[in-house]
């Protein structure tokens, strides 16, 4: 198999990728979405409240802006474990190599977490009411489902890639946030 030394990050991957990359620039992905479309167990909810994360849906007629990061020399093997480690924690993603288009004309192969529509954790097409609702209440082992959601939207505006439905669900999740107080 041919050695990628690129990842594809849309969501939490942009603001913490988990390594320093060697090199990072603007991407765009056709054929994908970004959804709140995973159903999170464990890093932003409990299997008995379990929160929504971001997951790459397949859509023909989509696209995704994010950023290609460059799996630095000398430690690939080391963050590619990691990675799978965080991102394969249950078999709801499958992880498969897809082209993007790099903002400075180049086109690159990276490796992306794709989400797997026939997995129990499937959660696409929810209302955006009830991703706020979900998204409010839960949190899990890396802390509040709110916090991914706020720090992905506000990643995304800082380095020009505002996401409307972000910013969106964003100010559904603070208004009932603010209301439960």
């Amino acid at each position: 198999m041919e050695r990628i030394d690129w990842i594809f990050g849309y969501g939490s991957l942009i603001w913490d990728p988990g390594f320093t990359p060697r090199e990072q620039v603007r991407a765009r992905l056709s054929g994908y979405a970004r959804s709140f479309c995973l159903r999170s167990i464990q890093h932003r909810g409990t299997r008995a409240l379990p929160g929504l994360v971001l997951g790459l849906d397949p859509h023909p007629e989509a696209e995704c802006e994010g950023l290609a990061l460059r799996i630095p020399d000398g430690n690939h093997d080391q963050v590619l474990a990691q990675l799978r480690a965080r991102e394969l924690v249950t078999d709801a993603y499958r992880e498969t190599t897809l082209a993007l288009a790099l903002a400075d004309g180049r086109r690159v192969t990276a490796l992306a977490y794709v989400m797997r529509r026939d997995h129990w954790q499937y959660a696409g097409g929810l209302p955006a009411e009830e991703q706020a609702r979900i998204i409010a209440a839960a949190q899990g082992g890396r802390g509040p489902n709110a916090d991914y959601l706020f720090n992905t939207a506000a990643h995304l505006a800082r380095m020009g890639m505002p996401d409307a439905g972000l910013d969106a669900l964003s100010d559904a999740v603070r208004a009932l946030r603010d209301g439960a107080r």
